[in-house]
């Protein structure tokens, strides 16, 4: 993993909207007391949201302020996850990049060539109207439908260089774009539809199910009641009785006796 550190340029400030506060409030309120450190991610994620999609140092301040929290460990947090980013990002999108090997081999190649071709030659860096930029990021979790990228909370997969270029123009233009896959396919059935379990009323919603109660099995008998109850089995037969055969005891064997020698 990569060195990750705060931009060199920070803003002077940084302070929860009415709305995100009141929210960030209810998100603590989920934790018992004493565990509010628990609502680190979050928060942090909200701020950069309201921040233009990157996380400051006053951000952070503020994050470990709310929570009561040394800055550090706050900080600690923010380098260490992906999600958080670190520096500007583009205004309209920052694109990730999935370029782990199932993307890589289907096509995430391509993918990185349309970005520095569309937005910056390098990663982490703004295009030249300051809407765009991106990175290559690791496992984004949607393997099954590779190439992927994703903006903010959303995933777009099964993209091709020409679908991909396409999201950005959209984006650009401030046209409306659907996450998920970008072929003919739901999730990640197969295109044209799924192959298996076709048959409509699995889907119904007026299918019943019937309730079983549960068996209920009595508890094994106390250990000492076992040992006193006699075990019997009508059904067992009977034991044969052997003839009894006297034992000849064990006769001594004699030490042969050695001849002298002449």
């Amino acid at each position: 993993m990569s060195v990750r550190r705060l931009d060199p340029v920070q803003p002077a400030s940084f302070a929860f909207s009415a709305e995100n506060l009141a929210w960030a409030r209810k998100a603590v309120a989920n934790y018992p007391a004493g565990k509010q450190a628990s609502a680190v991610i979050p928060l942090l994620w909200r701020a950069q949201e309201q921040n233009q999609g990157w996380v400051t140092r006053p951000a952070i301040e503020a994050v470990a302020k709310l929570l009561d929290m040394a800055y550090i460990r706050v900080l600690e947090v923010a380098t260490f996850y992906t999600m958080f980013q670190l520096s500007p990002v583009g205004r309209k999108a920052h694109i990730q990049v999935c370029g782990t090997t199932p993307c890589m081999l289907r096509g995430a190649e391509e993918l990185k060539r349309v970005c520095q071709r569309k937005i910056h030659h390098d990663p982490h860096h703004l295009s030249a109207d300051g809407d765009f930029s991106w990175e290559e990021a690791e496992c984004l979790g949607a393997c099954v439908n590779a190439p992927m990228v994703q903006v903010g909370k959303d995933t777009y997969e099964d993209l091709s260089p020409a679908s991909f270029e396409k999201l950005i123009d959209d984006i650009a233009a401030g046209k409306p774009v659907k996450p998920g896959p970008q072929i003919k396919r739901q999730l990640s059935a197969p295109e044209g539809g799924p192959t298996t379990l076709t048959e409509k009323s699995l889907y119904s919603s007026d299918r019943k199910f019937t309730r079983q109660e549960p068996q209920i099995i009595a508890p094994p008998k106390p250990v000492a009641e076992m040992k006193a109850a006699p075990i019997t089995n009508p059904k067992a037969p009977k034991p044969i009785k052997l003839p009894e055969q006297k034992i000849q005891p064990a006769r001594r064997l004699k030490p042969p006796t050695k001849k002298p020698k002449k």
